[in-house]
């Protein structure tokens, strides 16, 4: 991130001070440097709305001003920038003032009488600071943004996902690493007989439901060695002695850094009850 020439001579900068003597020196030295948003003001009463208006890059606060110091000026600054950057290089003749001032919220200041030399540096690193201070706040808006649209985008893949998940099967389930369940949907539990940690077990089935165990033990199987299964067909024998077939996918999950996070799978009911010829 980097501030050029031009967008320091085009920024905005407002002179205050109560002496038309001491605008005018100002006024003639930055145009003479190049700077073309220049404005002033000998009113220090005028200066908050002027900068609440047009929030300047860079305000040239004269210390001592009748009516109204720069210090009171810099306190109503400092309730209009309330991100706490305040732009403000303060004009002093009193070098007991500068801690103060810095202290009060000023970034920088200027002593008179003026050196150009000095004034002119000044200047121009405070600009370039301030710009570079814009340009990050703008970065980091313009990076939130980026995030509350991916993250947007995000919940509405995860929804399409979930709407197609619910048109192609009948539920939809999801463990973690430990084999603990985290997601379901429809009546997953029953139909693939897995308890809530995840274990595949006829505990949660109906009394008298007979799973078939060979098929069972399959699926465990890879679940175990971490394989994919595609349209694994098992079934269960109702207590009326019906027999119901079901067909799963799943697959393990893994992280970026290959680490195992767990299985999803969907499944759906193939045929059933069927009962057995008499």
């Amino acid at each position: 991130m980097k501030v050029g020439l031009p967008q320091i001579l085009d920024a905005s900068i407002l002179i205050v001070d109560d002496l038309q003597a001491n605008v005018l020196l100002l006024e003639k030295m930055l145009s003479n440097a190049g700077h073309t948003g220049v404005s002033s003001t000998m009113d220090p009463h005028e200066v908050c709305e002027l900068h609440r208006k047009n929030h300047y890059d860079l305000i040239l606060l004269d210390l001592m001003m009748p009516g109204m110091d720069g210090f009171s000026v810099l306190e109503g600054l400092k309730a209009i920038d309330a991100e706490g950057y305040v732009p403000v290089l303060m004009i002093t003749a009193q070098p007991g003032h500068k801690l103060r001032a810095l202290k009060a919220g000023a970034r920088d200041f200027i002593s008179k009488p003026f050196d150009l030399v000095e004034v002119r540096t000044r200047i121009h690193n405070m600009l370039e600071v301030r710009l570079l201070y814009r340009a990050l706040a703008d970065h980091n808006e313009k990076l939130e943004q980026t995030v509350l649209l991916r993250t947007a985008e995000l919940r509405q893949s995860e929804e399409r996902f979930r709407r197609l998940t619910e048109l192609s099967s009948d539920w939809y389930w999801e463990q973690d690493a430990n084999g603990s369940l985290v997601r379901v949907s429809g009546p997953v539990l029953e139909m693939l007989g897995i308890r809530g940690d995840g274990s595949l077990d006829p505990v949660g089935s109906a009394p008298g439901v007979r799973w078939n165990e060979a098929e069972r033990e399959a699926l465990m199987a890879n679940i175990a060695a971490r394989r994919p299964f595609l349209e694994f067909v098992y079934s269960r024998v109702n207590p009326d002695g019906s027999q119901q077939y079901f067909q799963v996918s799943g697959e393990p999950i893994f992280g970026p850094s290959g680490s195992y996070l767990g299985y999803r799978g969907i499944g759906r009911y193939v045929a059933g009850p069927i009962r057995a010829a008499a």
